[in-house]
């Protein structure tokens, strides 16, 4: 099933997504050309991975870790499927990551990787905007570059786990204005999704809701406002998002 997050007559709903309508829980039907959507849930927090994938480290000129290199991405950098991301003003270098994006559906603690997939709730698609501009110690966490808000789309649903035959097998590929920019699949990942969950639980509780994102391929290049950013996922659907210049002001090529 695929579940989703919308506002409509001002109010925040939530529902199912059959074809083109969303039902919800009293049975009310919305059309998806009606509504505005939201991302299909609300995590206490997200958390990214670095260099998930051998050919962007080797794009970046970096090495992948020995174990999965995690960051934190706030609540408040979220926005929907169709909505804007806004390119600050002042940056020069804003790029897209495409991203399989897991839901935690139950509360995990020190889950060892045999376990960690009972703990799955669905997927969904993340597009980790980044300012390029803003990363200049690969020391540093960096915060600033992606921390902007509207820089996590997500969405434009989530499909349940169970309708996942195998989230180890499923392209990804990104389109800027329609033309294909970015091609991995998550069988390409250095570290596993069960090996992620043994790891972020051995040091703090995962939460029902609670996103991971897993990485993006080789493949990233500029954006600019205007532009048209579309990520697909095998099994899951496509997040579509426009990018916008934040107080109208568009940065110089």
């Amino acid at each position: 099933m695929r579940h989703a997050r919308f506002t409509s007559g001002g109010k925040v709903l939530a529902g199912r997504v059959e074809g083109r309508s969303i039902i919800d829980a009293g049975g009310n039907a919305y059309g998806t050309d009606d509504i505005t959507w939201l991302p299909p849930v609300e995590p206490s927090k997200i958390v990214g991975l670095v260099l998930n994938y051998r050919e962007h480290a080797d794009e970046l000129g970096l090495k992948t870790g020995e174990g999965p290199i995690p960051f934190f991405k706030p609540p408040s950098s979220l926005t929907g499927h169709l909505t804007p991301i806004v390119y600050p003003a002042g940056a020069t270098h804003v790029h897209y990551e495409a991203e399989l994006a897991v839901v935690i559906g139950r509360a995990c603690r020190r889950t060892g990787r045999e376990d960690a997939m009972e703990h799955v709730g669905g997927y969904t698609i993340a597009n980790d905007v980044t300012a390029r501009d803003f990363i200049t110690n690969t020391f540093r966490p960096p915060v600033k570059a992606k921390c902007f808000d509207t820089f996590l789309p997500l969405g434009p649903w989530m499909v349940d786990a169970a309708d996942i035959a195998d989230a180890s097998s499923l392209s990804i590929e990104t389109r800027v204005n329609g033309r294909v920019v970015q091609e991995g699949n998550t069988s390409m990942f250095v570290h596993s999704i069960p090996e992620v969950i043994e790891f972020l639980s051995g040091f703090m509780t995962l939460l029902p809701g609670d996103v991971i994102l897993t990485g993006t391929p080789r493949g990233i290049s500029r954006i600019v406002p205007g532009d048209i950013v579309e990520i697909a996922v095998g099994g899951i659907g496509t997040l579509s998002n426009t990018v916008t210049a934040e107080g109208g002001t568009v940065p110089e090529s």
